[in-house]
């Protein structure tokens, strides 16, 4: 199968078999058993629902520790009565802010709304907020058509939390060339400062042939993710010529992951992404790698929403009730403490962030 995952156990290094407990065993093809829960999924403990705000779905929650000594937290929303594909073309990126992790979380404005005329004209969303080099770095995608084929990814930057935040008129990287692996769209942006100060973005995409043309309507197209390099966080990125990085096609039954988080934790880097068939399509994965470029075989991140809560059944018109996507770490001296997801239900019956405290070592 066309896939850059080390199956090698060797490869694997120490620090980071000790600091999540990624540990399996062989099968026969020299592919892990799974599904195989890692020490990562077991330090998870339920706090709940945050940021129920009638009259929107809220998703995409990404927090990080002001310099104020508050929780500063981006996420998308979009109206309700646009339903949850409202997303695609409505979604704007906003800001809340809380003295605790664990809330609650106050309102503060949105931060980027779509720009009529721009490549962003229709839709904010994914947001993603990390500080680089003292500033502050706003990833996200927007799309031009309120369809997937303009998804493009872009930043703003701010010296302070609460902006002013100026954007780019161009996207930080665009779709690759007609007939390439991610030649639909550029999205889901994750970012990683390499040791050497590299500034690595790794990225969503997958192939417009295959997406009009799969077997399988309810998912069309299969995701990978691919990786682009650039000196500042600006750009210009490069695409790194082992693209795509992570590629689960050659699985069958179009395994496939989306919405990855990257950090980097004692010299190794970490992966934690929403399963899309690997194991099932209602749990995480987690993952690790020497460079960002090899990649270990997944295991369980975290569970379905019924493992932490019990919640009423689902109202007929959220069909993505009790997974937890778009999984997101705040992180604090370096190692995650909470992990924020986004699940639909919640008081208005739309969506909101929940989370979940990371407990031990």
């Amino acid at each position: 199968m066309v896939i850059n995952i080390i199956n090698r156990r060797r490869f694997l290094t120490a620090a980071g078999l000790l600091s999540l407990g990624l540990t399996s065993v062989p099968r026969a093809n020299g592919l892990w058993n799974a599904p195989e829960p890692s020490t990562f999924s077991k330090r998870l403990r339920p706090v709940g629902r945050a940021l129920e705000s009638e009259g929107y779905y809220v998703w995409c929650n990404s927090p990080i520790f002001g310099e104020d000594g508050k929780v500063h937290l981006f996420y998308s929303r979009w109206p309700a009565d646009k339903g949850m594909s409202g997303w695609i073309s409505k979604s704007e990126i906003t800001h809340a802010v809380a003295d605790s992790p664990e809330g609650p979380f106050e309102y503060v404005g949105t931060v980027l709304a779509p720009r009529p005329g721009y490549w962003d004209a229709t839709t904010c969303h994914n947001p993603l907020i990390k500080q680089v080099n003292g500033r502050y770095c706003l990833f996200y995608m927007g799309n031009s058509n309120g369809k997937t084929n303009t998804k493009r990814i872009g930043l703003a930057t701010a010296d302070s939390l609460y902006g002013p935040w100026k954007r780019g008129d161009a996207p930080l990287l665009e779709a690759g060339e007609p007939g390439a692996w991610d030649d639909h769209c550029t999205t889901n942006p994750a970012f990683v400062e390499a040791p050497d100060g590299t500034c690595q973005l790794f990225y969503k995409s997958w192939s417009t042939y295959e997406y009009e043309h799969s077997v399988h309507p309810s998912i069309r197209g299969n995701r990978k993710y691919g990786l682009a390099t650039a000196a500042d966080a600006h750009g210009p990125y490069t695409r790194h010529p082992a693209n795509p990085v992570i590629d689960f096609s050659g699985r069958g039954g179009n395994a496939q992951f989306e919405d990855a988080f990257i950090w980097r934790e004692n010299g190794t880097y970490f992966l934690i992404a929403r399963d899309m068939g690997v194991f099932n399509h209602e749990v995480g994965l987690i993952m690790e790698s020497a460079d960002g470029i090899h990649w270990s075989e997944p295991l369980i991140a975290y569970h379905e929403l019924a493992h932490y809560v019990n919640e009423p059944p689902a109202p007929a018109h959220l069909k993505r009730y009790g997974r937890l996507e778009r999984p997101m770490l705040l992180m604090q001296d370096g190692k995650p403490a909470y992990l924020f997801c986004a699940a639909q239900g919640g008081e208005y019956n739309t969506s909101s962030a929940f989370v979940l405290r990371c407990e031990g070592k």
